[in-house]
């Protein structure tokens, strides 16, 4: 076992639990600052965390901007002192009126968002406008993943001049998100995720050279950001998530990126069913059960864990040593990915220096808070 996962006590943590190792946290930090060549370009994901406190450090660190997926975070981002929030989602149905209910809240905060489809600009514009307050819309660009957005041409040019002239909002530039770009290598990464933001850019240029202000470009996630922070542009704004905690998932897939796990779950032994079964107490309401079952975890110090059943409060693995374990023995699994992990857990467990220091609440993993 890796001793900077040692933990002296564990007999005030109820398990499973999601452990947050302090140091090492620190760590990813300083490591997408020096990528980054500095803060200015920084607008990391809240979405792995969602806790107040990671936020804290990442103020310290002169990190000002930031990204989130929903409004709730969006608030937690607010409490928490952040006054330059990107809530990269595109806001459609009762949002609308929470969004508009957020800025008359924070009026000191410049908060953001996004659109790819003319009717809910229009719907934000009349709400916006209605209750004398304005709300940044970054057009949502399509790269290629097709999940939301609108590929570059006549139609999302349409949209971002209506953006331009609704009362109540303003055009705050393009959010180019490319998390489908998963090339292991990092020089065939970058071929093609430039290739795509070429288009970005020219489309750009367009919109430039008739007049329309396009501010800033939020762009990438976390194995992109180091490609977008290699640009002298100094409208790109980059967003990495994962790497804050780093997890399984991304320790295999991007290895250039040189970030060390800071969140792993500490669970307990309790049965032995048979001679070669040990079952723990971690089943996929503690850990993300989005990756295919039987890779949702790493088991640290289990070389031989073959996972071979997990329901809602079992995960059962298969090993040759067995015998070595007892109801009560406890083991850390590293997550395969960590976001949807973190949602999962009420609170997390801080440590520091090999001790449980203090509890930190994972705040915006609901979907409200007040508003």
């Amino acid at each position: 076992m890796d001793s900077r996962y040692q933990v002296a006590d564990t007999s005030e943590i109820i398990t499973p639990a999601l452990l947050i190792f302090r140091e090492q946290l620190e760590a990813n930090l300083r490591h997408i600052v020096q990528i980054a060549g500095g803060t200015q370009r920084l607008r990391p994901h809240c979405k792995t965390h969602k806790m107040s406190q990671v936020i804290a450090l990442q103020l310290q660190l002169g990190i000002t901007k930031h990204k989130c997926a929903t409004l709730a975070e969006a608030e937690m981002l607010a409490e928490a002192g952040v006054r330059d929030i990107f809530l990269a989602y595109n806001i459609v149905g009762p949002n609308i009126r929470r969004v508009v209910a957020f800025c008359q809240r924070y009026p000191d905060v410049q908060l953001a968002v996004t659109a790819d489809h003319p009717a809910p600009v229009a719907a934000l514009g009349a709400a916006a406008s209605a209750a004398a307050v304005t709300v940044d819309v970054l057009l949502d660009v399509d790269t290629g993943q097709h999940r939301t957005g609108i590929t570059v041409g006549p139609a999302a040019r349409a949209i971002y001049e209506q953006i331009a002239r609704t009362p109540g909002l303003r055009p705050g530039g393009f959010h180019v998100y490319d998390g489908h770009q998963h090339q292991k290598s990092r020089d065939e990464r970058r071929v093609a995720v430039l290739a795509e933001f070429e288009k970005v850019l020219a489309f750009r240029d367009e919109l430039v050279a008739a007049g329309l202000p396009v501010p800033k470009l939020v762009c990438g996630g976390t194995a992109s950001f180091p490609i977008y922070a290699e640009l002298d542009d100094p409208t790109i704004e980059f967003s990495p998530g994962t790497c804050i905690f780093n997890d399984a998932g991304y320790t295999e897939m991007f290895p250039d990126l040189e970030f060390r796990p800071a969140a792993l779950v500490l669970t307990r032994v309790i049965s032995r069913p048979t001679s070669d079964r040990v079952t723990f107490d971690l089943g996929y309401k503690a850990v993300a059960s989005d990756p295919p079952a039987g890779k949702r975890v790493s088991m640290l110090g289990i070389d031989d864990a073959e996972q071979v059943l997990q329901n809602e409060e079992h995960l059962v693995i298969k090993t040759a040593h067995a015998a070595d374990f007892e109801p009560g023995d406890e083991a850390l699994a590293l997550p395969r990915h960590i976001c949807p992990t973190s949602a999962l857990h009420k609170e997390a467990f801080i440590i520091v220096d090999g001790k449980l220091a203090e509890r930190w609440p994972v705040v915006s993993r609901d979907r409200w808070l007040t508003l």
